[in-house]
């Protein structure tokens, strides 16, 4: 089910651990519950995987979506779909299965793709605050600054950056030692589940993750934070009433993304108690692994006039 990186193998081969496989303990402990789990989340997996490969093909299909703002939008469609396929075919087998096995390998792989298309999002969302900054407080400057080479290397940084800090994540993951216990208590090969497991100091790995995650959680936000202050400045000084709809339209649907996943996220990492945070981190982490990237071309298809008459093109083509 997964793509096997050379040097998250090679890193997973040098690792010490007497264990070779973990069991995914999956969403719930009630089997009466998994029948309709199954089919919720099988639908959300066909949802996900149509809606976000429609998008794409959309703006492929269509000369008037060749713009900085759909080919930013392309690039977050394609996280989502991907993610789709390092996530969700592991949680629809735990609840098939009686025991969910996956490989050390395996979760090491399945760790560094999420840990990549997470942080990956995050930049592209960061990147998206600031074509809109661009776009509604410089429109002269607009196609000047958001010229193709620029919008090619924001999108490159974002995935190089999502990479490193993927690499980070799974590197430090390879190093930690796992004797008896085996059975992890998620759905997915994640960071803190998986740290509760290890028999050897974890203290560097939380350091690590702790410095990683708060660093590119704070610029992003801090980025994003201050386009929208700057655009919102902008906004209240127009004259003209449609020009502040058009920005506020132009801008709707970017911050519904960041606010379902910003929030989810911030929602998965408050913890409380220890037995109430690992349920609530569960709870919390369907939002962003699987609502999220199954609303975005919810999102952006019915808030969004182009991308309407981009399907409407589209649809008219094939019929006839």
């Amino acid at each position: 089910l997964f793509l096997q990186i050379p040097g998250v193998k090679q890193m997973a081969m040098e690792n010490d651990s007497s264990v070779t496989e973990f069991i995914l303990k999956g969403l719930t402990d009630q089997p009466e519950l998994e029948m309709p789990l199954l089919l919720l989340f099988l639908v959300n997996y066909i949802l996900t995987v149509v809606g976000n490969l429609g998008i794409m093909i959309l703006i492929c299909l269509n000369s008037h979506l060749h713009t900085p703002m759909y080919f930013f939008l392309f690039n977050l469609s394609f996280i989502d779909f991907c993610y789709s396929f390092a996530i969700t075919p592991k949680m629809l087998a735990s609840f098939a299965l009686e025991r969910n096995i996956i490989s050390f390998t395996g979760c090491m792989t399945q760790l560094f793709f999420f840990c990549f298309f997470v942080n990956s999002e995050c930049y592209v969302l960061t990147v998206m605050a600031y074509d809109r900054y661009v776009a509604i407080c410089q429109p002269l400057l607009y196609t000047v600054i958001m010229s193709p080479r620029t919008c090619s290397l924001l999108m490159l940084g974002s995935h190089l950056m999502g990479f490193a800090d993927a690499m980070v994540h799974t590197g430090c993951m390879t190093r930690l030692i796992f004797c008896d216990s085996n059975t992890i208590n998620h759905y997915m090969c994640d960071i803190f589940p998986l740290l509760q497991l290890s028999c050897s100091s974890t203290y560097v790995n939380e350091l690590v993750t702790s410095a990683v995650v708060g660093i590119s959680a704070f610029l992003s936000s801090l980025i994003i934070l201050i386009s929208y202050a700057l655009i919102l400045f902008n906004i209240i000084h127009m004259s003209s009433v449609k020009g502040w709809s058009k920005a506020m339209s132009t801008c709707g649907s970017h911050i519904i993304t960041v606010g379902l996943f910003y929030g989810s996220g911030l929602l998965t990492h408050i913890k409380t108690s220890h037995t109430e945070s690992l349920a609530q981190e569960k709870f919390f982490s369907v939002f962003y692994a699987f609502m999220v990237p199954m609303l975005n071309p919810l999102i952006y298809s019915l808030r969004n006039k182009d991308v309407k008459l981009a399907l409407k093109r589209t649809l008219k083509r094939i019929t006839n």
